[in-house]
This record gives C-alpha cells, sequence and structure tokens, in this order.
C-alpha cells in the first residue's frame, strides 16, 4: 500500500510493527554542463522506443537559455508536463531511453534525470505496521465519557502523546491561529471527518500527484480510503479540532491543507516532480508550515554521482528552499529504519524500490534522504511514552534536529491510554493506532504552527531555533540501548546531555511554545 512506503520508513500503526521517516537537506551543487552545444539539432534522430519516464531537468531561473533547453527537450522526443520557472525546474516525460544522457549536453542545464526506473503508470511513507482502528472496550467507552464531560474530548485520555508535550496544556493559552496553515504533502485527506472538516483549507489544498497541481473540488483526498490513509492520520495529529469529538491535534485552532502525491497504484510511490509541485504549490498558496512523512522514491538516498538522483536531489532541494524563502517551516521525519544517519556508512538493500532493488552501502553525509535531510528542513525522531527514542526511529548526531511521540508498541502507557501508538484521525470518520516517525513529524509540525501563531513575524530559521532552545532533552541513555532484548534494534548514542543523535536538541514543547 502506496503510504506505508511513505519511507519504509513509514508510520508504525496498528497491532504490527511499523516504519517512520525523515531529515534536511537543501541544494546539490549543479553539474557542468558537459559540453558547449547548440541544443539538439532540429532534426536529430530520436529513438522512442523505450519505457514511458518522467524526468525533472534543472536549470538556472530565468536563465537566457531557457528557450533553448525547452525546444531541446521537445527535440529530443520529450514533452514538457510543467515548467516551474522560478526555480528551474522542468518536469518532462519520454520515451527516449537516452533523453535525460541528451538534455545534461545542452548549455545551460546543471542536471537532468529520470525520476524513476519503472515506466510512468496511471508513491512512499514512513509509517511501522499496519493501523489498527479504535474498538472502546466498556471500560475504554467509560472512560471517554468521562473525558466529555471533563471537557476534554471524548478520546483524548487515549492520547497520551499530547500531555507528553504540554500540547493539553497549550490549547487552554493558545490553540493556534486560523491564520496558521499547515500543508499536509502525502497520500490525500479526507476532509469530510468530523475531526478535520472545521480546520481544513480547501483553498490551499490540491493533487499533484502528476507533477502539476490540480485543484479541482476533493482532487486532494484519497485514491483508496482503505489504503491511503496516512495523511489523514498524519493531519490529525496536527490539527484535530477540539470540538466534543474524537481526538485532538496540537495545534487544534490551526488550519490544515492537503497536497496529495502518491501514485494511485497499490504501492503509492511518492516521486520527485510531485513533490517538487507540493512544496510550490505550498507555498504560493499562503502555507506556513508543511509536513513531509516519506522519503522521494525510488530511492532511499540520493547520491551525487549518480545522474539520476543528483537530478532528483536537486529538484527537490529547489523547491524546498523557495518554499522556505517565503517563510514556510518544512518538517520532515528521519525514518524507521533505526539507521544512523551520522554514520560511515549504511547498508541500502530497498533502493530502487519502484523495479529490482540493487544493494549498495552509501555515506549518509554524501546521500541524503530526500526531503528529510535538505537544508534547512527539521527532520525528526520518534518516542515513545517513557521518552526513550523509538525502536524503529532513525537517528544521528547532527542530522536529527528533534524528536517527538511517534509511538512505540514496546513502551506500554498507564491506563486508560493502554496502547503505546498514536491515535488519530482515518478515512471514513474514524480513529486508529499508527507508530512512526511519521507520527512524529506532525506533532512537530503542529508545534512549528503554535510557534507561527505566537511570533507570526519570525522567519523559518528563527522558528526552528526556537522550537531547539524549548525542547527538553532526555540525554543519551546510561545503559546499552537494545529495546526488546534481541540485538535487531540496538544503537548507540552519541553527543551530550543537550544535542545528541537520538533526541537533537530535544524532545518538542508545544506548552512553551505558546508561553515564550
Amino acid at each position: 500500500m502506496a503510504h506505508l512506503r511513505l519511507r519504509r520508513r513509514r508510520a508504525l500503526l496498528a497491532a504490527p510493527l511499523g516504519l517512520a521517516l525523515t531529515a534536511s537537506l537543501g541544494f546539490l551543487p549543479g553539474a557542468a554542463s558537459a559540453a558547449p552545444s547548440a541544443g539538439v539539432p532540429a532534426k536529430a534522430a530520436v529513438t522512442t522506443d523505450g519505457p514511458l519516464l518522467s524526468y525533472v531537468v534543472n536549470i538556472k531561473p530565468g536563465a537566457p537559455t531557457t528557450g533553448l533547453v525547452k525546444r531541446s527537450i521537445e527535440r529530443a522526443g520529450g514533452t514538457i508536463v510543467v515548467s516551474y520557472d522560478k526555480i528551474g525546474v522542468i518536469v518532462a516525460h519520454s520515451k527516449n531511453p537516452h533523453f535525460a544522457e541528451t538534455l545534461r549536453l545542452v548549455p545551460g542545464v546543471a542536471s537532468a534525470g529520470a525520476t524513476r526506473t519503472a515506466p510512468l503508470r496511471s508513491a512512499a511513507t514512513t509509517d511501522y505496521g499496519k493501523p489498527e482502528k479504535l474498538k472502546l472496550t466498556k471500560e475504554g467507552a467509560l472512560a471517554a465519557a468521562r473525558d466529555a464531560a471533563a471537557g476534554k474530548e471524548p478520546l483524548e485520555g487515549l492520547q497520551w502523546d499530547l500531555g507528553a508535550i504540554g500540547a493539553d496544556k497549550a490549547a487552554k493559552i493558545n490553540p493556534g491561529s486560523r491564520k496558521v496553515t499547515v500543508a499536509v504533502i502525502d497520500t490525500g485527506v479526507d476532509d469530510t471527518h468530523p475531526d478535520l472538516a472545521p480546520n481544513f483549507a480547501a483553498d490551499k489544498s490540491a493533487s499533484c500527484v502528476t507533477g502539476k497541481a490540480d485543484t479541482s473540488p476533493g482532487a486532494w483526498r484519497p485514491h483508496d480510503p482503505a489504503k491511503d490513509y496516512h495523511g489523514t492520520h498524519v493531519a490529525g495529529t496536527i490539527a484535530a479540532a477540539r470540538n466534543g469529538v474524537g481526538v485532538a491535534g496540537v495545534a487544534p485552532g490551526a488550519k490544515v491543507s492537503a497536497i496529495k502525491v502518491s501514485t494511485p497504484d497499490d504501492n503509492a510511490f511518492f516521486y520527485a516532480e510531485s513533490v517538487v509541485c507540493a512544496f510550490v504549490f505550498a507555498a504560493d498558496h499562503g502555507a506556513g508550515v508543511t509536513n513531509n512523512s516519506y522519503y522521494v522514491d525510488p530511492w532511499m538516498f540520493n547520491c551525487p554521482d549518480h545522474a539520476d538522483q543528483k537530478a532528483i536531489a536537486d529538484a527537490v532541494g529547489r523547491a524546498a528552499r523557495y518554499a522556505q524563502d517565503k517563510g514556510v517551516v518544512n518538517v520532515a521525519a528521519a525514518g524507521n529504519s533505526n539507521f544512523d544517519l551520522a554514520s560511515k556508512e549504511i547498508a541500502d538493500a530497498s533502493s530502487p524500490n519502484d523495479s529490482k532493488p540493487l544493494p549498495r552501502k552509501i555515506d549518509p553525509k554524501v546521500c541524503l534522504d530526500v526531503p528529510s535531510q535538505l537544508p534547512g528542513v527539521i527532520t525528526v525522531s520518534a518516542t515513545g511514552v517513557r521518552g526513550e527514542k523509538s525502536f524503529y526511529s532513525s537517528y544521528g548526531l547532527n542530522s536529527v534536529d528533534v524528536a517527538a511521540p511517534g509511538g512505540d508498541i514496546l513502551q506500554v502507557p498507564e491506563l486508560p491510554a493502554k496502547d503505546g501508538r498514536i491515535l488519530s484521525t482515518m478515512p471514513g470518520g474514524d480513529w486508529a493506532y499508527l507508530q512512526g516517525t511519521s507520527m512524529a513529524s506532525p506533532h512537530v509540525a503542529g508545534v512549528a504552527a503554535l510557534l507561527k501563531s505566537a511570533h507570526p513575524k519570525s522567519s523559518p530559521q528563527e522558528i526552528q531555533w526556537l522550537m531547539k532552545a524549548q525542547a527538553n532533552n532526555p540525554g543519551c541513555p546510561t545503559a546499552a540501548y537494545d529495546p526488546d532484548g534481541t540485538g535487531k534494534w540496538k544503537a548507540t548514542c552519541a553527543g551530550t546531555e543537550h544535542v545528541n543523535g537520538f533526541y537533537g536538541f530535544g524532545i518538542v514543547d508545544a506548552l512553551a511554545a505558546v508561553r515564550d
């Protein structure tokens, strides 16, 4: 199911375990044009017997060679889907197996590459495991009734995560401004859910699946609600309304929008052209924060010495930077593979994930997880109810910025919660438990919305540093980290009590965000 690939690291859900997501990056250096040329000759012989693939062609914004590049795309057998001239990214389709290498020789082209290894079809997340829908026992129903009678949301007693970051207390001081919108870049959102409808911003929502924004009514909703639930769950954690129904979000007074980027097939891939479209759309339509609980398919890490991967990281980096320059705070999940992102080497056995994986070893300081390791993006690791790193969460000194509740079935809360995962909204008016860095990231996006509400004139950099300064760091564990005693999830925490690999600057604090 597409959204669960949202990082193969996706959110860890229900009964099983799950995966999560992200880090931060920026622009990669552009590749120099290989050789002077007048572009592709008008009568050049073009082969079009290859699979139909999607490409990104990256050029200098506003360069005098822009017209030449666009003509060269067509002469090389390509069709332009959309051109984001403000950031110099062109999305094109072609059956020419030599399309990318041909375009790299055109003057003004910094990088060009295929965004996938499988042919185009009629997208990946970071939750770990499958969702488990809420089934209230008699005891749970009585607890829900008590919560409702006490002025809380009926299911708030099952949301241990809100109390863990002071979000329940923060809501009484400042629940978030209606002027702040968090764009959920994901599998789509069911805006008809009673917990989401009051705070949903349809005018800031779209489908970017093709690489070009579709704002027709409902285009932002899940392709298949039964499988594409990931974005709806994320949205509830951010801004489920305090309206006497179900659960509450971290910023229940803020707005939430949906930008769908996952493909409609069973695997739900998140390709570069869709994510580029999403960042640009969010920035141009007034979003204050984006949540990114996925990694860009098909490569878990994008290496600069691979032309296609370089083009993907360049294109998405440009789009993320464009959003940041327009005041958007970008938040992303660190991933659910228990990788040390600060290590010298990582074994990536899943890339490319849309065709046949080619196991490889990569240097995570060079080969980046996009968008989580892009410059300026807030990278989030996950914690459980005891405040310990979630067993699946990736980590890394100077790679993770902050931590937040993502759930952990190995860390069990006191009654009435009983479940160590994160309870949130599901399509069709349901609620379910999930776990993953996919669930941690929206907690941070919600805190970012609270900070934007309290400090509306602050830049994304200022918001990030406020968040880090307010965070509470448990410090590295004193005993060896081996949460289930099997050795499968062992990890080593490096750093100090103030900044370390498990928590970055610490677990975010929603109450401090509205007090300071």
